[in-house]
């Protein structure tokens, strides 16, 4: 099977923090509301696009979930899923990059992409939280994009620099372990084989809290 070497660029989206509703009785803040940027290109940092941010720093953002890239090809099947009245368009899911071509089966864990004069590298699928549920106004999504996998993925910053909205990714570098996004996000879930967990925490690029994660699935198992 030929790879892939260029992805196309849909949308380039980016949002600052502010509150989206409230929980538990205490406002929530998040920049999942994320909308496409019109100018011609974006400054990237090593934690990622100026200009966009994360309201719980904790759980999001950090240089190894710097840059969120989600598949255009997922959005249609979302949309008659869910049976909206406007079909989802780039930035419904939060993401930063809308890109074309390619989806978390083809992948890998370590792929390089070059973006303009930026350097990015996969480190880990994304695992949602309640924000996307109440932005969509759907709670259940969570479980839906756990349990159907089209989850998008994480990538770090390897070379910062500038980048244009519009155009290509070009793979620049290609995993020789194999292990797709995938791969890692199905060896986080419950009852996980042993052996997809061993052959992803094999993968020395994965992100760190998730090897973490996955060492102690491992070590329950």
């Amino acid at each position: 099977m030929s790879v892939v070497t260029a992805l196309a660029l849909v949308s380039v989206n980016v949002a600052l923090p502010a509150e989206i509703g409230i929980r538990r009785r205490q406002p929530v803040i998040s920049g999942i509301y994320k909308l496409p940027v019109r100018n011609g290109t974006v400054s990237v940092t090593e934690t990622g696009i100026v200009g966009d941010g994360q309201g719980d720093l904790v759980a999001h953002g950090g240089p190894e979930k710097a840059v969120y890239a989600y598949p255009m090809e997922h959005l249609p099947v979302w949309s008659a899923e869910h049976r909206v009245s406007e079909p989802y368009g780039p930035g419904v899911f939060g993401e930063n990059l809308t890109l074309a071509g390619l989806d978390e089966s083809a992948v890998h864990i370590g792929d390089r992409w070059r973006w303009g004069d930026v350097v990015l590298e996969v480190c880990q699928p994304r695992y949602p939280c309640y924000k996307l549920g109440m932005k969509l106004g759907r709670p259940k999504v969570v479980r839906e994009m756990v349990e159907n996998g089209r989850t998008g993925w994480y990538l770090r910053v390897i070379e910062p620099g500038h980048a244009p909205s519009t155009g290509e990714l070009e793979l620049i570098g290609r995993s020789d372990s194999g292990v797709s996004v995938a791969d890692a996000h199905l060896a986080r879930l419950p009852n996980a084989e042993p052996a997809l967990i061993e052959r992803v925490l094999a993968e020395d690029r994965l992100a760190s809290r998730l090897r973490e994660s996955l060492r102690q699935s491992a070590a329950e198992s």
